[in-house]
């Protein structure tokens, strides 16, 4: 019973949450100062034909009457069609996504196995030196703009050191692998091509270096608290007292413990990075939706911008739902307060 509660709790917040997210990003989209019919007929277009693209899309009719339209389209799983490619935005956003989310996964994980190390060594070693070097990486990872650190790493791995491509999520000339997951990592060592597995590899680094670093931070502060947190309670001292070693007890006992409070942090960190992606993509050229958006949002393209919106909102509330489902797995105590 406490699960369907939760669960219906659950689906009656996502249904609040797409429904606030639809309002505020057609309400902001429509504030700024732009006409998209004249952006597609172009500055000398005459008149009429401007008006006979804006009655085309809608966009003549009052505002109250726009968003219900999109609104009743939405219930059925429209998201539009937009107004740049012309195609229906859940297509295009579903030929973007893989993309973006195999750069998210890559950066998330590359935060995960240095940040929580990182994490560990602060707590262990609190107020010396190992702390203040891994305080001071994580304050500088959450500090520094993704855009201005994707633009310094090209500059040196590919303009000076020659390492790392710039850009592009395959080399010039070659051919994606058969799509099967979407993601060229996967699909090129299912189809055996190591030396397009290795080209994607190459070309994910710098990506997903720059959003993992950016990551890296918020990673390494929650495990340094919850490890602290972890370290000075009295199970710690006794597993100490009866003779087991400091690393035993701090890996097989304070870790798990500390991670459990951590799992909100880095499930909703995988969310924060397909919006981080934004500006990653743009930087990099990377051929996902976060690329998608800033040229929708250049040409006003309502429907893909709202889109993109609403798809990633749609996915942090399912994050907090598996979150809390997995908070019960690994601590059943939580259900039974609940």
């Amino acid at each position: 019973m406490a699960f369907l509660t939760l669960l219906r709790k659950r689906l009656f917040g996502l249904v609040l949450v797409v429904f606030g997210v639809s309002l505020i990003t057609f309400s902001i989209s429509h504030l700024i100062p732009g006409d998209p019919a004249r952006l597609i007929a172009g500055d000398r277009a005459s008149d009429a034909l401007v008006a006979g693209i804006r009655h085309q899309l809608g966009l003549d009719l009052p505002l109250y009457q726009q968003y219900g339209r999109y609104l009743i389209d939405l219930m059925h799983g429209d998201l539009g069609t937009s107004i740049r490619t012309s195609r229906p935005v859940l297509e295009d956003l579903q030929a973007f996504f893989p993309a973006t989310l195999e750069l998210a996964l890559v950066a998330l994980a590359l935060a995960i196995l240095v940040g929580v190390p990182l994490g560990v060594l602060s707590a262990v070693y609190h107020n010396r030196a190992i702390d203040q070097i891994a305080r001071t990486l994580a304050v500088t990872g959450i500090s520094t703009p993704a855009f201005w650190l994707g633009l310094g790493a090209i500059v040196l791995f590919y303009g000076h050191l020659g390492w790392l491509p710039g850009g592009g999520r395959l080399s010039e000339g070659l051919a994606p692998p058969p799509t099967i997951s979407g993601f060229y990592l996967i699909d090129s060592l299912l189809a055996g091509d190591v030396s397009l597995f290795l080209d994607a590899l190459e070309h994910l680094i710098l990506p997903a270096a720059t959003l993992g670093f950016v990551t890296l931070g918020v990673v390494a502060r929650q495990i340094r608290s919850a490890m602290l947190d972890q370290l000075s309670e009295d199970y710690i001292r006794t597993a100490r007292a009866y003779g087991l070693s400091k690393w035993t007890v701090i890996l097989r006992h304070a870790l798990p413990n500390a991670l459990i409070p951590s799992v909100t942090v880095l499930g909703l960190t995988l969310g924060d990075l397909l919006y981080g992606a934004v500006l990653t993509e743009t930087v990099f050229a990377w051929p996902g939706m976060g690329a998608y958006v800033v040229k929708s949002i250049q040409s006003l393209d309502f429907p893909a911008v709202m889109g993109f919106a609403i798809l990633v909102s749609f996915i942090y509330v399912l994050l907090n739902m598996a979150i809390d489902l997995l908070y019960r797995v690994i601590d059943p105590r939580i259900g039974e307060v609940n």
